[in-house]
């Protein structure tokens, strides 16, 4: 099969693309900032530049590019429309036209986190957030196609590769004697590599018909407060993590205080055994040391 991996250079893409390294199918590399031998530079937003990389004799693409400035996106939410709503659809178009299986990634920003248990793929969305909101919109580009598509809402995606909470908790944890991170925001910290496990395995076992909306995350639940401490005391460190509100630390954007995904559908419909967070944490950590 050819399989059109974009966004190869963020977190999830990498992961994808080293799992990729092993698979006897044709991966073609993309990103908005490829260097042009082994990944191709691609603006997902450019129709022209889209419909140029879809070529008929594509069987999947992976959309693994996003805009996730979350704050910034609130102020001004043009970039995060264009790529995580327009830019989907400009893929889901180009799926359709050449036959290919869309596999998308989407967020459980999607929810208000008024919910006191896990929310599965038929709860009602309602972003409190721009972000959100562009993420919500970019699924429905994608169902509106008429392509086939599996769309995968995550939550609290990390791994070595990119910005996120993981590498900004173990450089702070370094640097400072304390740390304050909120405790009343729940949800479900995802190792990228795992997301990206269950990627190949549905290519590498033929099941690209089983399309639809899944939710896949780490198995487990946590705040904020409780991945910064496995963080700090996995790496060793000596810095103290205290809890703390919500409401000391405003942000421009709402985040919602629950957001944990039911994953039921996901392990059914392929089979899958889900690690719990602080197992994918542990051996992360172990990889890095």
């Amino acid at each position: 099969m050819k399989i059109i991996l974009i966004g190869a250079k963020g977190q999830l893409g990498h992961e994808i693309m080293l799992l990729g390294n092993n698979s006897e199918h044709e991966f073609v590399l993309a990103d908005i900032n490829g260097d042009g031998d082994e990944i191709c530079p691609l603006d997902i937003t450019d129709e022209r530049q889209v419909d140029g990389i879809v070529t008929d004799d594509t069987d999947v693409i992976i959309n693994c590019a996003a805009y996730n400035e979350v704050d910034r996106a609130e102020a001004d939410d043009a970039p995060a429309m264009k790529i995580n709503a327009y830019a989907p659809g400009l893929l889901a178009s180009a799926a359709k036209r050449a036959d290919a299986l869309l596999i998308h990634f989407s967020s459980d920003y999607v929810f208000d986190g008024k919910a006191n248990v896990p929310y599965g793929e038929d709860s009602p969305a309602a972003p409190l957030n721009a972000y959100g909101r562009s993420k919500l919109a970019g699924e429905k580009a994608i169902q509106e196609s008429g392509c086939r598509y599996m769309i995968f809402r995550t939550s609290w995606l990390y791994s070595l590769t990119g910005r996120n909470f993981f590498k900004t908790i173990a450089a702070k944890s370094a640097e400072c004697p304390k740390l304050n991170v909120v405790f009343d925001q729940t949800g479900t910290p995802t190792f990228a590599g795992d997301l990206a496990f269950l990627v190949m395995h549905i290519i590498e076992n033929d099941m690209l018909d089983r399309t639809g909306l899944y939710h896949y995350s780490n198995e487990g639940t946590a705040s904020w407060y409780d991945f910064a401490h496995a963080i700090n005391a996995g790496l060793g460190y000596t810095c103290r993590v205290e809890p703390c509100r919500t409401s000391e630390f405003p942000r421009p954007a709402s985040r919602p205080s629950y957001s944990v995904l039911d994953k039921s559908k996901v392990k059914e419909t392929f089979g899958l055994e889900i690690p719990h967070w602080r197992e994918s944490l542990e051996m992360l950590i172990r990889d890095c040391q």
